[in-house]
């Protein structure tokens, strides 16, 4: 892997766990009553865009750590959804 790449990698990975508390939180208390629909909604949809960029600019970091945030940020609203 180049150094961009590599890069690409990190940062990816920052941003990707940085989901990680809420998930397991969300997870263990089945609270979400402080967790916005309509963000994590949009969110999940600029995500799923952000993968189809990547997917069209062959960028594997863009590809892989968007569609670990997200499979995060959708556990997320359906905790929301499903929780209220």
């Amino acid at each position: 892997m180049d150094a961009a790449t590599l890069l690409g990698m990190a940062a990816g990975t920052l941003t990707t766990v940085s989901f990680l508390p809420q998930v397991i939180k969300t997870w263990k208390t089945r609270s979400t009553k402080d967790i916005s629909t309509g963000m994590f909604s949009l969110f999940c949809a600029g995500i799923f865009f952000w993968i189809l960029y990547g997917f069209s600019i062959s960028s594997l970091p863009v590809i892989v750590t968007n569609i670990i945030t997200f499979i995060l940020a959708f556990i997320i609203l359906v905790l929301k959804l499903r929780n209220g």
